[in-house]
């Protein structure tokens, strides 16, 4: 659940901070530029390029990126590979007139070639490279089955890379006479995460000789071990890396099987040595939750890392920890910082890590002093930091806000920030976007709570609109500055609703004793936040108090569960992704049992029974349940199984409530193929506008 659903379920609007200097951004030559288009929509949504994984090259002075497009019609998209120089200048595709995708591209350490991921004619993904100027395209890797990601090591004498290798024995193994049976067998647990069964196939990290045409003699410094590097499902190339003298590769890894696996969160540090073929467990003593993301200090002396403290609980404080390579001695970087950090990179000279952190429902770059373990604050405003690089003198990352998407901006040391890309502007600079609001509402219990209001695009203060709570999923993940492409805050508004997004109990951002509060405690101070942020806002003359919806995704979709049936007065429809119901059911049928240990505070069948069963199980209450509710599912959602759904819907039916089900054979706790996306947006506001409009 946690942080993952971050991914999910977030939207709005940009507000540009007020050191920001305005030069002129780097724009893809528009394609399709809308002009008949007033607000967003969600078909604008599938139009709008996703820019990923930014990499700095080795002058600094040019930036490479992704950016993903999608076919409506198709049902089907890519990923391309962008070059433009961080002076100015027009953003060119990498190789022009290219057919399929190309990802994981970077800069080769001598900065005369760009190495990328795409499909050979066997549809494997393989090493290619060209040069900067997108010339002299070649293969460089023939691995049978392909790969699926790769670093060049600092000196150029090494490769790593990983892909997927089979360890265990499917049924047709176990039955060679069954070709055609189609079944899964299970003696553990682990059996499926998230939304893939089990497969005999792990993820191990391999390195080879590279010496400018091939890769030779390979060697897989996982060999035998069933266990996975990046550790899934949302584990990137940032969990490994090379120590800058080549020596050693540094990598995350989860050693756990089955059981013991679905119990615990305890992921080490693995330094493997090259020279002797040996690995060690850098964080064996003392390091108990996830420890991930591993940096190399530019001499290689120093290791810094993310690292949470307690055992199984997924949503506990990010520390940045450093490691003396020589000695061994670890030190609590942020230690007295009640914030947390992320994506760590090193100053030039090593006398200071930049990082990123979130802090009122935003994300910014701090930095923090080697020496004196002084931290300071780089960057103000309304917007998202999601990536970070250095490049000699300035920082680069991606930012995104409510309103815009990701860009590429370059950040001084003072904190002035200066947009570098704009991909968008073809469709962003020709439609009315919603503004955002910041808004401070007291809580039942006398603390202060940021919401965000988001109005629609042409509002109107003499009007009444409808107002839509917006419930968060996670249920740990802030209610911040990004940007979705689903759960998107601008679509939400444009339909002319106010959003009311308030950052309840139990989200980051605003100190642990906050973000902690929800762990075992589903139903209650969270649950009167959400009514707080409403009842402030229906008491606005521009709101209509009889015209309120609640929806919500995963944690959040069990929120309209529990107010259907707490407050089923207060609203006039729901709308439910993904919840959680039947809280038994779900601790019986879900797959991560670390999450629900801690924060369910334990199995239904412990003595005493914890009270989440008894006192915060929305079925429980599903004899008030009398306003409409469209309830949502995908059938490969393992974290949340559609069963949970089911009972819902049946449950409504059979009360003769008002609802309709929307079931998604083919997707998972995420809607991600287009058509069914904006299929899931038609049905959402269509259910919405039925029963707040019509």
């Amino acid at each position: 659940m946690k942080n993952y659903f971050i991914l999910l379920w977030l939207a709005g609007i940009v507000i540009l901070a007020a050191c920001e200097q305005e030069k002129d951004p780097v724009s893809e030559p528009p394609s399709d530029t809308v002009v008949s288009q007033e607000v967003m929509t969600p078909e604008l949504l599938w139009k709008l390029g996703r820019v990923s994984d930014i990499q700095v090259s080795p002058d600094n002075r040019h930036i490479l990126f992704g950016i993903s497009r999608y076919d409506l019609e198709e049902n089907s998209g890519n990923n391309r590979l962008f070059v433009f120089h961080m002076e100015g200048g027009e953003m060119r595709e990498l190789i022009a007139g290219g057919e399929g995708s190309q990802r994981n591209g970077r800069w080769r350490p001598d900065g005369n070639a760009i190495g990328f991921l795409a499909a050979d004619k066997d549809n494997h993904n393989q090493l290619w490279e060209v040069k900067p100027d997108g010339s002299s395209k070649k293969k460089i890797s023939h691995i049978p089955e392909g790969i699926t990601g790769f670093e060049y090591s600092p000196l150029q004498n090494y490769v790593l890379y990983t892909r997927r290798i089979k360890l265990g024995e499917t049924v047709n193994d176990l039955h060679p006479d069954l070709p055609q049976a189609d079944a899964y067998i299970a003696d553990d647990l682990m059996y499926r995460h998230w939304d893939q069964w089990h497969d005999q196939h792990y993820s191990h990290i391999f390195y080879a000789y590279y010496d400018g045409k091939g890769l030779t003699d390979h060697t897989n410094i996982m060999d035998g071990e069933p266990y996975n590097s990046p550790m899934p499902p949302w584990g990137g190339m940032g969990q490994i890396t090379w120590s800058p003298d080549e020596k050693h590769i540094v990598y995350v890894c989860k050693k756990l099987t089955g059981k013991d696996y679905t119990l615990s969160t305890n992921s080490n540090l693995y330094a493997f040595n090259l020279e002797n073929k040996e690995t060690t467990n850098l964080t064996a003593q003392g390091f108990d939750g996830y420890d991930k993301d591993p940096v190399f200090s530019p001499d290689g002396s120093m290791l810094v890392w993310q690292s949470m403290e307690t055992e199984g609980f997924e949503s506990d404080k990010k520390r940045m920890m450093l490691m003396d390579m020589e000695t061994g001695e670890t030190t609590y970087m942020t230690e007295g910082f009640d914030q947390c950090a992320s994506h760590m990179t090193w100053s030039s000279q090593g006398d200071k890590i930049y990082f990123i952190s979130g802090i009122h429902a935003t994300y910014q770059i701090y930095e923090v002093n080697t020496g004196s373990l002084e931290i300071s604050q780089v960057t103000q405003g309304a917007h998202n930091y999601i990536s970070l690089q250095k490049a000699g003198d300035k920082l680069i990352g991606g930012r995104q806000s409510h309103a815009q998407p990701t860009e590429v901006y370059a950040v001084t040391p003072e904190g002035e920030q200066q947009q570098l890309s704009r991909v968008n502007n073809n469709i962003l600079d020709n439609i009315t976007l919603a503004h955002s609001e910041e808004r401070w509402i007291e809580t039942s219990d006398g603390k202060q709570m940021l919401v965000w209001v988001i109005y629609p695009p042409h509002f109107d203060k003499n009007k009444q609109y409808p107002a839509v709570l917006y419930c968060q999923g996670g249920p740990q993940s802030a209610v911040s500055q990004f940007f979705s492409f689903r759960w998107n805050f601008q679509a939400m508004a444009a339909n002319d609703y106010i959003i009311v997004a308030p950052n309840r109990r139990g989200l980051p951002t605003f100190g642990q004793e906050w973000n902690d509060q929800i762990s075992g405690d589903y139903g209650g101070q969270n649950i009167r936040d959400y009514m707080s942020a409403i009842d402030a806002l229906a008491e606005e003359p521009f709101v209509d108090e009889n015209r309120l919806g609640a929806i919500g995704a995963s944690y959040g979709g069990y929120s309209v569960f529990y107010l259907a049936g707490k407050y089923p007065d207060r609203f006039q429809c729901f709308i439910s992704h993904c919840g959680i119901y039947h809280q038994e059911s779900m601790y019986g049928a879900t797959e991560e049992y670390w999450f629900m240990n801690h924060d369910l505070e334990g199995p239904y069948w412990e003595e005493p029974k914890p009270k989440s069963y008894d006192q915060f199980s929305p079925h429980l209450f599903v004899q008030n349940w009398n306003t409409p509710i469209m309830i949502i599912t995908g059938a490969r959602d393992y974290r949340v199984p559609y069963t949970q759904s089911i009972q819902a819907f049946n449950a409504a039916q059979l009360n003769d409530v008002p609802s309709k089900l929307l079931f998604f054979p083919h997707e998972s706790h995420f809607v991600l193929q287009p058509q069914n996306s904006v299929l899931w947006h038609r049905e959402f506001y269509g259910w919405l506008n039925k029963w707040l409009k019509d």
